[in-house]
């Protein structure tokens, strides 16, 4: 795999940690701002929702541009925002600087995963993606729990300012390992890519996105009460169960950019059935703290072997359509799918307990199955139908 791809690698690391890192640190944020700990958890949903505003606008905006120019004007939005961040005097002003950094989410996975794709042989390109991604789950696994321990112990600013320093690192690789566009980008026409969009294959695939995803966030986002709650475990054990998971994430990326190399569509349906096999099995057996440790693994494992095949499904579907913007879009719908499973699980929570939130949970990677199941279906029928004329004609 060649340096430029691990310098995408570097952009996402960053990126992680900025999305993930104020999870840890929601009571020392809350307590310096002078608001409550639910209402400095809207930080998380005013992010998830940039991202969804900025990927198609920046995406649109950046079109014409060469990919490596608007991968370093994406990062220098990422820094100046973490750096924003860091000054934020009120509430107010630390949300408008989450929004803003947020807005370069989308956009640089989106740009980014066509850059990688572009820097392999085509039998090499998910395992590309997973690389690239891979950025984002050693953010998960490293850079949030060291991120929440910096701010615990030097205050929250302290832990903008050091995703900040990550930024300009990575602004610094890309800019050296990144290579220029070969080729001037292609003129686009951004109602035709909207419109291309807007097809029936690509709304389901952007669908089995949100779904799938939905399933993973839907636990993951309340795994610590579900820890202490159910398993029995005291608050000291949550960290180290969580590297458990971001082990998981790893492994599950990387493989899941393996199998999508070889056959796409097994490996988008054998994922999403692994998950709802491990999300049931999580449910049953969440009160034996054994148990617990291990399907927290495969949780990380099954629900990150999905990202790979999803963003190379998605980006095949979209045929027509910029490349960047299809990616973008589904960056987007990943987070919507965290934003959908954290609410329905605190909806479960609040009705049904802790118990509810993980058996609801097992709902969303069927669902996810079901729909790619019906998307392969249309596509086969509709390539029947087509073959009709031909045949007729010859």
């Amino acid at each position: 795999m060649p340096l430029a791809l691990y310098a995408l690698t570097a952009g996402a690391f960053g990126i992680g940690v900025t999305e993930f890192v104020i999870m840890g640190l929601l009571i020392e944020v809350g307590a310096d701002l002078g608001v409550s700990t639910s209402a400095a958890g809207l930080l998380i949903s005013g992010y998830a929702l940039g991202v969804v505003a900025g990927a198609p606008l920046l995406t649109t905006m950046t079109a014409n541009w060469p990919r490596k120019t608007t991968l370093l004007v994406l990062m220098g939005i990422f820094t100046i925002g973490n750096l924003a961040c860091a000054l934020a005097p009120s509430y107010g002003l630390l949300m408008g600087a989450r929004v803003l950094t947020a807005f370069a989410h989308g956009t640089f996975f989106g740009v980014g995963s066509v850059v990688a794709t572009g820097l392999v042989a085509p039998d090499r390109r998910a395992s590309a993606i997973a690389i690239m991604f891979t950025g984002l789950t050693v953010a998960t696994v490293l850079g949030v729990p060291f991120g929440t321990w910096l701010g615990q112990h030097l205050g929250w600013r302290a832990t903008f300012w050091a995703v900040t320093l990550i930024g300009v690192v990575a602004l610094a690789i890309i800019a050296f390992a990144v290579p220029r566009d070969r080729e001037a980008p292609e003129a686009s026409d951004w109602r035709a890519d909207f419109r291309a969009m807007g097809r029936l294959p690509v709304l389901l695939g952007l669908l089995t996105t949100v779904l799938g995803f939905a399933g993973v966030f839907t636990v993951f986002t309340y795994i610590a009460p579900i820890l202490t709650g159910i398993a029995g475990f005291g608050i000291d054990a949550v960290s180290p169960i969580l590297l458990v998971f971001g082990g998981g994430l790893v492994i599950g990326n990387l493989l899941g950019g393996r199998a999508a190399d070889r056959r796409l569509v097994p490996a988008l349906l054998g994922s999403f059935a692994a998950l709802a096999v491990v999300l049931l099995l999580m449910a049953v057996t969440i009160e034996s703290r054994i148990a617990a440790v291990l399907f927290v693994g495969l949780l990380g494992a099954a629900g990150f072997a999905t990202v790979p095949p999803l963003q190379l499904w998605v980006l095949e579907k979209a045929d027509g359509a910029g490349k960047s913007l299809a990616s973008s879009f589904n960056i987007a719908a990943f987070n919507l799918g965290n934003a959908l499973g954290a609410w329905v699980g605190g909806v479960a929570l609040d009705t049904g307990g802790l118990h509810a939130v993980t058996w609801v949970a097992v709902i969303f990677p069927i669902a996810a199955l079901a729909v790619a199941l019906l998307a392969l279906r249309l596509e086969r029928a509709r390539s029947a139908a087509d073959a009709g004329p031909r045949a007729a004609e010859a």
